[in-house]
């Protein structure tokens, strides 16, 4: 159970401490795409997310788009960005985070993970030992499998204490 809980809870991108994340240490950031940093399938992101992803790396550190998603889907989107990224993760395997880690030039104790869903994110980064951030879904807009998992990720919250 414990592998499934994060370290931190946020709202949204919006409300993490990065100043504080790259004091702490974290030198690169590992983010989920769909209902973290846009509308699931949706190709484009806000002018505040890639403002965001902007002033993450004017921080000090370094991004990769890690997605169960498709190819296609996370290259559009990360090509627009500048951000590197890996599709058809298979998140929680581990083997996607540490090619992210790769292409940072980080190693665990320096990478955070940030994103939505408890089963894949949290789940992958804390078998390695990341920096674990769970933000809310952005919409409830998803595929059907999530959709079921998301009523696990509620039973499994609700023990915790600072939840949001």
């Amino acid at each position: 159970m414990q592998l499934l809980q994060p370290k931190k809870m946020y709202k949204s991108i919006f409300d993490i401490p990065l100043s504080e994340l790259y004091a702490s240490g974290i030198r690169g950031i590992i983010l989920d795409l769909d209902n973290t940093l846009t509308e699931w399938n949706n190709p484009r992101l806000s002018e505040e997310t890639a403002e965001w992803l902007v002033r993450a790396a004017r921080t000090g550190l370094k991004l990769c788009f890690v997605s169960n998603n498709s190819d296609y889907r996370v290259r559009e989107v990360a090509e627009r960005a500048g951000v590197p990224f890996i599709a058809r993760a298979r998140k929680p395997r581990r083997r996607s985070f540490r090619r992210a880690m790769e292409l940072m030039g980080t190693k665990p104790e320096t990478t955070a993970v940030i994103g939505d869903q408890l089963f894949t994110d949290m789940l992958g980064g804390n078998r390695l030992g990341l920096f674990t951030i769970l933000v809310t879904p952005i919409s409830n807009e998803e595929f059907i499998g999530t959709r079921f998992m998301r009523f696990l990720e509620k039973l499994i919250l609700k023990k915790r204490v600072d939840a949001f």
